[in-house]
Parts: structure tokens; sequence; C-alpha cells
């Protein structure tokens, strides 16, 4: 008998980056495109960026009293530029291209600069919209997406749920059904005890304490012989060649990982809501 399988996903979030939740919710239409039904519970919120995810459901239930909406798009950002002139400081910005930089905390506030990023903000809030919209075909998208947000009974007569119900509610009714419910968690491996140490990424980097404490452990092992001896052996090779860490990562049996990005991987470029960018704009869903 062929299966009949299907996704449940329980969904909280308020949404983010425009980025960040344009590309999570093109990876739940992969579900959909893959042929599995896809039903999303909303426990709490699903607003802006965490609606947009939740339209491309086959079927979207929201427990009552769960918020959902705010379809729009943000940008904001101090500006510094007056006090900073009082202090006697200027800050120079060269670039290439009419709008390559508009609106920053250190540039004078230019109406032309606010014209554009309100231009630019609108393009994105259209985008926003035509996703819902063709995901959500029975819902009035020029009436919702005003960036309100509503509770459950609301955005269930607006549409924009298919039911109210709990995600407990929804899975005992799979149950109930004779339905096999597994339960899948996503979870980040965390580091290694290698890693807390510094020790990762390119060959070189690890610090002198890090290396003196892997020397110790690995001298703890030296009279049985086995893995310890060849593990401090490869250390001290790779300490004649540079790489002091090196060639013993390379003799660890410590399983690889799985779900957590590499210390050394790069870094976007260009960065929408970072809290750390003060220069970047912020376009949040």
């Amino acid at each position: 008998e062929e299966r009949a399988d299907e996704v449940v996903l329980v969904l909280n979030t308020g949404g983010g980056t425009v980025t960040g939740y344009g590309l999570a919710a093109s990876q739940l239409l992969r579900l959909k495109e893959a042929g599995l039904p896809l039903t999303i519970c909303v426990e709490q919120v699903a607003a802006s960026g965490g609606y947009m995810m939740a339209c491309v459901a086959d079927r979207l239930v929201a427990s009552p009293f769960a918020v959902l909406g705010s379809i729009g798009v943000i940008t904001e950002q101090p500006n510094v530029y007056e006090r900073l002139k009082r202090e006697g400081i200027s800050f120079s910005t060269i670039t290439a291209g009419k709008y390559k930089r508009t609106l920053t905390p250190t540039k004078k506030v230019d109406p032309l600069d606010e014209k554009k990023l309100k231009s630019d903000i609108e393009q994105v809030l259209k985008l926003f919209k035509g996703f819902v919209a063709q995901n959500r075909p029975s819902l009035d998208i020029d009436k919702i997406a005003t960036g309100e947000t509503w509770f459950g009974p609301d955005a269930l007569e607006r549409n924009m749920v298919d039911k109210l119900a709990t995600v407990d509610e929804v899975l005992l009714d799979y149950v109930d059904k004779g339905a096999q419910v597994f339960g899948l968690k996503y979870t980040e491996k965390p580091p290694s005890p290698l890693a807390a140490l510094g020790i990762g990424g390119s060959a070189g980097e690890a610090a002198p304490l890090a290396q003196l404490a892997l020397s110790w452990l690995l001298a703890r092992g030296r009279d049985g012989g086995g893995e310890g001896a060849a593990l401090l052996e490869a250390l001290r090779k790779g300490s004649a060649s540079g790489d002091a860490l090196g060639a013993a990562r390379l003799q660890s049996t410590e399983p690889p990982f799985l779900a957590a990005r590499p210390r050394d991987a790069a870094e976007p470029m260009v960065r929408w809501g970072d809290a750390e960018g003060s220069e970047s704009d912020s376009w949040h869903m």
C-alpha cells in the first residue's frame, strides 16, 4: 500500500529580514513541489515574514489567540550627522553608482535619498503582496496588506487561515484517523570540547593555550600507546609544518559537524537587519 505522507509544521515567528524569510518560504515550497501536503500550525504568532512562510501551506491552522498578518516592510536607522558636525567630525563616503549609498547614520539626510529608499521598500512590499496573493488566492490582498495584525477569529474571517485549532488538536486528529505521527526537530550540534579551546578554522589559527591544553590531554594517553600516541605524533608533525593542530584534527575520531557553520565561513558582504551593521540598510518584514 502506498504511503500518504504529510508534513505538519509548527510555526511561531514575528518576522525578520527580507532575505531570510524569503528563503525560508521558498524552502517550504519545495515540500509542496515534492508532492508532500503541508499543514502549518501557528501557535502564537505568524507576522510579517512569518506570514510569508505560513501562507504557502495547503492548510493553515491557527490557535484562537494567535496573531497573524503585519504584511508590510520597514526600514529605520538613527542619524548622527548633526551631532558629528557639532563635534567637528566629518565622515567621508566615496561611492561609484548614483544610488550605491542613500541614507546612512553619518550622512546628512537628503530628501532625494529618502524618496529612493521609499521606492525600494515599496518594491519589496509589491513582491511580498504578490507572493501572498499567489499562495492564498482566496484572500483580498489589498485589504490585509496594510501592516495590521489580527487575532485568530478575525484572521479566519479574512480568509487568512483555514481553521482555528491548536497543534495538539491537529496531531491528535491524525492519530485518531490511524496515522503514524513522527516528531522531527532541527538542532544545531553544540561546539566540541576542542572548538571550545579555540581549535578550528584555518591552519595555524589555534591559540598557544589551546595547543598546550591539547598536548596535555594527548600526553595522558602517551604511555598507553594507541590512538593517543598517534594523535600526539600528528600534533608534533603539524607543529613543524606551521599547522600546529591541523594534522591532529585529521586524525581525530570525533564525528563531523552535521549542522554547524564552520568558524571560518565567510560572512555575507551585505546584511539586512544585522544589529551590528550600522551602515547597512535594515529592511525587515
